[in-house]
Formats: C-alpha cells, sequence, structure tokens
C-alpha cells in the first residue's frame, strides 16, 4: 500500500467517522435550546431493541478502529464508551436522557479521528486478528448483558 493510498484510506474512513457520529448523536437541535440529539437517543426509544440496534451502530467505529490498526488501549477506550451506552441505555428515561448527554459515538468517532491522525502520512500498522476478536466480544457482551437486563426487567415488572 502506498503513502497516498493510505492517507486517502484514512481521510475517507475519518469522513465516514464524522458522518455516522453526526448521524447519530448531533443530527437535529432542539428549537430554542442548544441541545442535540440523533439517530441513536430516537431508536433508544423503542423497548428493548432500540439500545441493541444502538450498540450495533456503534459497533461500527469499534471494528473500524481494530481495522485501522487502532492500539488495544484506543479500542477499550472505545468499548468503554459503548458500555456506558449500552447499559445505562436500558434502564428507561434515564437511558434515553444519557443518550443525549453522554454522545457515545461522538466520543468513539474522536478517539478514531486521533488514531488517523496519527496514521496519516505512514503505513498503518496491521491489523491484528486480536483487535477484530476484542471488538466482536465487545458487541457480543453487551448485546447478551442487554438482553438479560431486559430478560431481569421483564421478570420484575
Amino acid at each position: 500500500m502506498t503513502d497516498a493510498e493510505t492517507l486517502r484510506q484514512a481521510r475517507a474512513a475519518r469522513e465516514r467517522a464524522e458522518q455516522l457520529s453526526r448521524l447519530l448523536d448531533t443530527a437535529v437541535g432542539i428549537p430554542g435550546t442548544r441541545i442535540r440529539l440523533g439517530l441513536d437517543a430516537l431508536i433508544g426509544l423503542i423497548p428493548g431493541i432500540g439500545d441493541a440496534i444502538g450498540l450495533l451502530l456503534g459497533g461500527w467505529f469499534l471494528l473500524e478502529g481494530a481495522r485501522t490498526g487502532a492500539p488495544g488501549s484506543t479500542l477499550l477506550r472505545m468499548a468503554g464508551n459503548l458500555a456506558v451506552d449500552a447499559l445505562v441505555g436500558v434502564v428507561p428515561l434515564l437511558g434515553d436522557l444519557l443518550d443525549i448527554a453522554f454522545k457515545a459515538n461522538r466520543r468513539n468517532a474522536k478517539l478514531l479521528i486521533e488514531h488517523l491522525d496519527r496514521v496519516e502520512g505512514r503505513r498503518p500498522p496491521a491489523p491484528r486478528w486480536q483487535n477484530y476478536a476484542l471488538a466482536a466480544a465487545v458487541v457480543a457482551v453487551l448485546l447478551f448483558a442487554i438482553y438479560g437486563l431486559w430478560t431481569l426487567a421483564a421478570r420484575l415488572f
């Protein structure tokens, strides 16, 4: 892969990250306020499945980080943001407020873009299978946790 190709791929990944984070977290402003929300907050209103869909959409940042060779520490920070968003998102109302305030996708886009800034101008490290395994495992565990919390809440109430 040439340096020009690496630069082009990093810029394309940056653009995708900015667009997806905008769509998921800040697409629409609430008139008369400085509050912005996106698709993640809206689909999070659908009980149970909304949070799972939001997690899968937000998991793209984690997978893109793994694909571009982001270090494990960056992937773990991204996974932490996803975990907070997914697990608190299961709690009615609190999860919806968190989606508006925390903006996990914007945070993960920022982490990904910082990694891409370091990659530009040089060959990125080859993605390791461990990075992909970590990303897939985090998303799977969080989906299982959402399912478990949802099942527990259904039995309690």
